[in-house]
């Protein structure tokens, strides 16, 4: 798989983006939840796994300590 090197102060930006997508996640999840999955046509796949996965994202760039993934 191929590499991918992001400058530190652009992974830590990166992180802070998807940060700022899981609290809005958090404001309106019923509307956000129904949005996603008109728009993904699916069931399989909603909003509290998109929040984990942008959670882990933000954490492995250093946008965040973990704690929304460990507690």
């Amino acid at each position: 798989m191929p590499q991918t090197r992001l400058d530190q102060a652009d992974a830590l930006e990166l992180g802070e983006l998807l940060t700022f997508l899981t609290d809005w996640h958090a404001a309106d999840p019923d509307t956000l939840n129904a949005s996603l999955t008109r728009h993904l046509a699916t069931t399989g796949y909603d909003l509290n796994q998109l929040t984990h996965d942008l959670h882990r994202f933000a954490f492995l760039l250093g946008g965040n300590d973990g704690k929304p993934l460990f507690s």
